[in-house]
This record gives C-alpha cells, sequence and structure tokens, in this order.
C-alpha cells in the first residue's frame, strides 16, 4: 500500500464536516472490533436527515448540529464478494446523497516482500498474510460530490482512537473508486 499527500494522527481536532463524518464512521466501525467484512455508508446532510426523521434530532449533540454536518448511514447486506471495485462498479446513489464512506481491511508488508511473491493468489494471499513483517490496517474512505476527501487509517498495533492517521490521499486507488460511485 501507498499513501500519497500529507498525513497526521487525529489527536488534534477537526472541524470541517467531512473529516468530522470520517473520523465518526471509523470510530463506529471501530467498536466492532477487527477482521471485518467491508463496510459502505452513504453521507447525507445531516439537515435533510433530521427533516425527514425528526426523532433524530434529540439524539444529535455538538458538531452533529454545525451547519453543513454529514451523517453516516450504513449499507448493510453487501454481497459478500473477493473484488471490492466490481462491488463499488455496480454501486449508484441517489443526489440526496452528497458523499460515500467505506471501511475495510487490508494486510500491509514491506516491498520486498511482494517481489517472491507465489503465482497463484490463494497462496500469495497465505504468504503475505504468514509474513512475520505484516501489519493490519484498517482504511476508511469518505469521498464528496464536489471532490472532498479524507483517508483514516488505523493499525491493529496501535488500535486506539488517538493513532489513527488522517490525509487526503492515503489511498488514491479507493478514493477514485468510491468518487466513480457517485458520477451521473
Amino acid at each position: 500500500m501507498r499513501h500519497d499527500g500529507p498525513v497526521s494522527q487525529t489527536s488534534h481536532p477537526v472541524a470541517d464536516p467531512l473529516s468530522i463524518a470520517a473520523l465518526d464512521t471509523e470510530r463506529h466501525v471501530a467498536a466492532s472490533g477487527w477482521d471485518q467484512n467491508p463496510r459502505l455508508f452513504a453521507l447525507v446532510p445531516t439537515s435533510d436527515l433530521v427533516a425527514r426523521e425528526p426523532h433524530l434530532r434529540a439524539q444529535l449533540k455538538g458538531a452533529d448540529l454545525a451547519e453543513g454536518a454529514l451523517s453516516a448511514i450504513e449499507q448493510e447486506d453487501l454481497p459478500k464478494t473477493s473484488n471490492l471495485e466490481s462491488l463499488l462498479g455496480g454501486i449508484a446513489w441517489p443526489e440526496s446523497v452528497v458523499g460515500a464512506a467505506l471501511a475495510v481491511e487490508r494486510i500491509v508488508v514491506p516491498p520486498e516482500a511482494e517481489r517472491d511473491l507465489p503465482v497463484h493468489a490463494e497462496s500469495a494471499v497465505d504468504a503475505l498474510a504468514a509474513h512475520p513483517k505484516r501489519q493490519d490496517v484498517r482504511l476508511l474512505v469518505a469521498v464528496t460530490r464536489d471532490g472532498q476527501s479524507r483517508c483514516l487509517l488505523r493499525q491493529r498495533a496501535h488500535d486506539r482512537d488517538d493513532q489513527v492517521a488522517l490525509g487526503e490521499d492515503i489511498a488514491p486507488g479507493l478514493v477514485h473508486a468510491l468518487r466513480a460511485t457517485l458520477q451521473d
């Protein structure tokens, strides 16, 4: 896995609606532990959600009430697939959805570990999973129709909310694929 752009730890406050929604969504996913399937979320303006579901207003506080706030709505019962690109390629959002977020777990190994992998895909995955320097990470990628993106990275070895890295393009391939789901 490679990353582009600045990366920072999230120990200091963020104030923009997309970063807040991404952080809240990542923490929601993290609360369910590790070894999860990919999870997909629609991002909608919180004001629109409250207008349609007024009873939700009582649960909102702080940044949830700020102008431009976004709420994540999980898309449950995603079909199981080993090909994330084909899953995302079949998704289209209605206009009421202003963004999307995807949480996915990955194995990261040093570049030299990829040199002598077996040709067979399943054997290669097994070799990577058994590599002594492997690291398990969770990526949460959030994008909006207007082109914004936020990427969060949590390492299993440093599984704390204040150790989540934040950047705009940590996972450029996932950013691109998720943005494509928002195109007309």
